[in-house]
């Protein structure tokens, strides 16, 4: 008998038709003899209609109270479930994040996990009872309800099923598992039946939006397998686990891509040790994240400086860039929020060379421009143009030999 851990999205509980479905899959797995655990998200765009409700009243909510409202949306959805499972005659019962101990720390919007407590869990599954949990939510050591962030659900999950030591955790979504790219721009693109951690990690941290990078971040940090699955429909997945050194790893695994980049570039600069640190201090003071970052020497004795940062950061990187920049009045401070990020993913690079050739090549015969590179033993990382974009990921997949295949590459 398997302990599973299953996480149903807001998109796989947004009507009652589909509480139904989740309730009817959900009992299948107590059919064929396993245990189960499942965290539920708000229905559908039930958070954001909270934080514009909130907003309604002030534009800047008390985070505190922020966090009290938010946390009601996976109240509904998992007292629902509980009640659908319970008239199949699946004993449930819903619990929250506070019910169950969820222990985070205090940061109002973007708490983290410290400490699940697993006493009250094992209970319902020792009287036969699934367990309905609430994601995306704990309590600090004050009482206070945190929620963990966007995606927070996926964490949730990962937490619940590291702390009841599970068999396997699945994520359960609107698609069939991890593909090789965005399958609603790359018509080809298949679906992978395994990944490493790393290689996930990679992924999800360079724009892939299946799983929640600090989801993937637990589940390797503790050797915990993660499952990507329909939540409405048949199929293996994609099984997300340690690297298997008995099977020859692909070159390339897939590609991510970001939409939400933007690039400030900094002309003219002394080349001298500390001039990185006067451009971007004032950014990252203020607590803006930077991504990918080049600083390139000229034979005057000058240098350009370039860096990206969220697109939502933009209009403030670029005024702080410039106070940063202030104290060299030749200095030309520039940018664009017109750019995207493409990123080639694969353990298979550590041991194949020509990867980057084979990648430039590939953009330079399509008249891609590239802007800004950076890498990783397993990630190659460009930065484009916006409107090259979908013109580079249709390239690259087709030079990588990503489409239509089963199975490595």
């Amino acid at each position: 008998m398997a302990l599973i851990v299953q996480k149903y999205g807001g998109t796989s509980v947004g009507s009652i038709e589909l509480i139904h479905k989740v309730a009817a899959r959900v009992a299948r797995v107590r059919e064929r003899g396993d245990r189960v655990v499942v965290a539920v998200s708000a229905m559908g765009d039930a958070t954001d209609r909270l934080v514009d409700l909130a907003r309604s009243l002030c534009p800047a909510p008390d985070p505190r109270e922020l966090d009290a409202l938010l946390a009601t949306g996976e109240q509904v959805s998992i007292a629902l479930l509980a009640m659908a499972l319970t008239a199949r005659g699946v004993p449930a019962r819903s619990f929250t994040g506070a019910q169950v101990r969820i222990r985070t720390t205090s940061a109002h919007g973007r708490a983290r996990i410290e400490a699940v407590e697993t006493a009250m869990l094992t209970a319902a599954l020792d009287a036969g009872i699934v367990p309905v949990v609430a994601g995306f939510q704990g309590v600090d050591a004050e009482g206070a309800i945190t929620t963990i962030g966007r995606g927070g659900s996926d964490t949730t999950a990962v937490a619940l099923a590291v702390a009841l030591r599970a068999d396997e955790c699945q994520i359960l979504t609107d698609v069939d598992g991890v593909y090789t790219t965005d399958p609603r721009m790359v018509r080809g693109a298949r679906r992978l039946e395994r990944l490493s951690f790393e290689e996930m990690l990679e992924l999800a941290g360079q724009g892939s939006r299946v799983l929640h990078l600090r989801a993937v971040e637990f589940a390797a940090k503790y050797g915990l397998a993660l499952r990507v699955l329909a939540s409405h429909g048949d199929g293996p997945g994609t099984l997300i686990d340690r690297e298997d050194p008995t099977v020859e790893a692909p070159v390339v695994s897939g590609i991510a891509f970001n939409r939400d980049e933007a690039q400030i570039v900094i002309s003219g600069v002394p080349n001298a040790p500390d001039t990185a640190h006067r451009l971007l201090w004032p950014v990252s003071d203020a607590g803006i994240e930077i991504d990918m970052i080049v600083l390139a020497p000229n034979e005057d004795g000058t240098a350009d400086f370039a860096f990206t940062v969220h697109r939502g950061d933009y209009v403030q990187a670029l005024e702080l860039a410039r106070r940063g920049a202030a104290y060299c009045p030749a200095a030309r401070v520039d940018g664009t929020d017109r750019v995207a990020k493409m990123s080639i993913v694969g353990v298979g690079m550590r041991s194949h060379a020509g990867v980057a050739a084979r990648l430039f090549a590939t953009l330079a015969s399509a008249g891609i421009t590239v802007r800004l590179v950076s890498t990783s033993e397993i990630r190659i990382s460009v930065l484009l143009a916006e409107a090259e974009l979908e013109r580079a990921v249709h390239e690259t997949h087709d030079a990588f030999s990503l489409s239509g295949q089963s199975g490595f590459i």
